[in-house]
């Protein structure tokens, strides 16, 4: 749970810094939500522009930095490198997430980027790895997927 109020929090720190991006998700909460109900996750799917403000949360914030470590179970050759079979490796997450060679303006948070193409942040798309991927992907990526939606969407709703 608290890696998903961190989220929440960075989340939130990014619209008070992008006051343009908060009124966005907020028109779009108060046509699809109303004024008259809470919002609830069936409403998620007609909320695209919250999800792509979590999704750019994750991004530049993610909860874990540094991937947990992995064990390399053969020898390979990544970018030059030869990495030992057996050997620990550490991806980091954050710099991925800050590269210019995978992210255009990768400091400038934008959540539109997930509008302009499809990002899975499952584990499937290497650019956005705030779960980690493959056997060792985080458990609970839905729930916290959905948990930081769910705040956030409440919080605009509500209370700004």
């Amino acid at each position: 749970m608290d890696t998903t109020a961190i989220a929440v929090k960075w989340a939130m720190a990014e619209l008070i810094k992008n006051p343009g991006v908060q009124k966005k998700a907020q028109v779009e909460i108060d046509r699809v939500v109303g004024f008259e109900r809470v919002m609830t996750e069936t409403d998620f799917s007609n909320l695209p522009y919250l999800q792509s403000i979590a999704k750019e949360t994750l991004r530049l914030h993610p909860s874990t930095p540094l991937m947990l470590p992995h064990r390399a179970n053969a020898r390979v050759k990544i970018g030059g490198y030869d990495i030992p079979k057996g050997s620990n490796v550490q991806v980091n997450v954050w710099a991925i997430a800050r590269d210019p060679a995978v992210w255009k303006n990768p400091l400038e948070f934008r959540p539109e980027r997930f509008h302009e193409e499809e990002v899975d942040m499952k584990g499937h798309d290497f650019r956005l790895l705030p779960f980690g991927a493959g056997r060792r992907v985080c458990p609970g990526a839905q729930l916290a997927i959905n948990l930081v939606t769910s705040m956030l969407g409440h919080l605009l709703h509500h209370f700004i």
